[in-house]
């Protein structure tokens, strides 16, 4: 019997390459996939899709239950202005909202997977069927941090954390000693901007796991993209931790990282200690 396996999909290409991943080993994917977040890609490699609104907690249920689905992951960006602005609760997703005293990111999706486990469908690591895209320890380009903004990483790595720590978000900008941008709800790439605009002397960049993160959703991720924002705006090193964060287009990264005298390197708490 195949088996079916929940995919709870926001923007952005891991739904993507988990739908693909997970049809060529045989599954039967099963999407709930977000209006205006999810690629309609998506369609092309899941068997059964249902698009939904954040806030649809009943009608995603109802729609996993109908296709046997007992696991699940979730995975993919939701842009978090959405929460204030796209946002259709229903009866299930209020009395669940209800029970809650906050509306932190880590505590909200821990919460929500709970739920669904107590119907029945346990939520599952989100990499488990694609290992290779998490990071893996070291500098992956040609050039290396340099005294000074190793000293920076240093500093912005304790901040992450910190900020982290509260659920405010996970990317530091940081320049010769000074915190230049914390993330918002704007997300990673426009932190980078606020940031990195607001010096020439090239800006180190630290996108770390929250201290308290559960390692089936939410991670921190990188890609292609990010570099490219990074060299727009004259930033010079990236920093991310490494075994706690999924880098896509590793490659492209690396090359365009090299074209643009970046660095990128992969750390974690042993090298700070």
């Amino acid at each position: 019997m195949i088996k079916s396996i929940g995919l709870i999909a926001g923007g952005g290409q891991f739904p993507l390459l988990f739908a693909k991943k997970a049809s060529e080993k045989g599954y039967r994917v099963c999407a709930a996939a977000y209006i205006k977040e999810a690629s309609r890609e998506l369609e092309k490699y899941v068997s059964e899709i249902e698009w939904m609104h954040l806030g649809q907690v009943g009608k995603l249920l109802k729609f996993f239950k109908t296709n046997d689905v007992t696991e699940s992951v979730m995975m993919g960006s939701v842009k978090k202005t959405k929460i204030f602005t796209d946002i259709k609760p229903d009866f299930k997703a209020i009395a669940f909202i209800a029970t809650k005293g906050h509306t932190h990111d880590d505590s909200i999706l821990r919460s929500f997977a709970d739920l669904l486990g107590k119907e029945g469908i346990s939520v599952i690591p989100s990499t488990f069927l694609l290992p290779d895209l998490i990071s893996p320890k070291g500098c992956w380009t040609r050039k290396k941090p340099d005294n000074a903004e190793q000293k920076d990483i240093g500093i912005g790595w304790k901040i992450a954390k910190e900020i982290g720590k509260l659920d405010i978000g996970q990317c530091v900008v940081i320049s010769n000693g000074t915190v230049l941008a914390l993330e918002g709800a704007d997300g990673t790439d426009e932190t980078i901007k606020r940031g990195a605009s607001l010096t020439d002397k090239g800006a180190v960049v630290v996108k770390l796991s929250k201290p308290q993160q559960d390692l089936r959703f939410d991670l921190p991720s990188v890609g292609a993209e990010t570099i490219r924002v990074m060299a727009q705006y004259h930033a010079s090193v990236l920093v991310i931790e490494a075994g706690k964060s999924i880098s896509f287009d590793r490659e492209r990264m690396i090359a365009l990282a090299d074209t643009h005298k970046i660095s990128i390197t992969a750390m974690d708490d042993d090298d700070f200690k």
